[in-house]
């Protein structure tokens, strides 16, 4: 929120084809950046991805389409911006691991147990795109 690049970053990941269900601006407080982040405890980094996630408000998004967590991944392009393809928004806006601008579940498991933190279900809002039969084959 801080670089003011959440629409860019929405407008990218929309425009590979991905549908958006749900997005609301969340001021994370500790607890719920600490059940996000429960794999990294222990690790060097823990600490600073809590203080980084709760600093300031995030946009949370839950998105839906076809292979979505592989194609979300590489527009997000590599955790590293450093090793990030050019294109990606890694690539294109990062600079360091710990101040990376997006998050993105790394499968359909985590995906949902990430929705689950961030969204109630009414939140989320399931609806038809006419685009889709030209995004998705049958």
């Amino acid at each position: 929120m801080q670089r003011g690049m959440a629409g860019e970053i929405l407008a990218r990941l929309e425009r590979r084809g991905l549908k958006l269900i749900g997005a609301k601006l969340v001021q994370a407080d500790r607890a719920l950046a600490e059940r996000h982040y429960a794999e990294h405890v222990g690790k060097g980094f823990y600490e600073g991805l809590v203080s980084f996630i709760t600093a300031i408000p995030v946009l949370a998004l839950a998105l839906q389409g076809e292979r979505a967590i592989e194609v979300a991944r590489q527009t997000m392009g590599a955790t590293d911006p450093a090793k990030a393809a050019p294109g990606t928004i890694r690539g294109d806006y990062g600079l360091t691991v710990g101040r990376n601008l997006v998050h993105g579940s790394d499968s359909p498991e985590r995906g949902e147990e990430e929705i689950t933190l961030w969204f109630s279900m009414d939140e989320l809002s399931d609806y038809q795109r006419d685009i889709e039969p030209w995004l998705i084959e049958s």
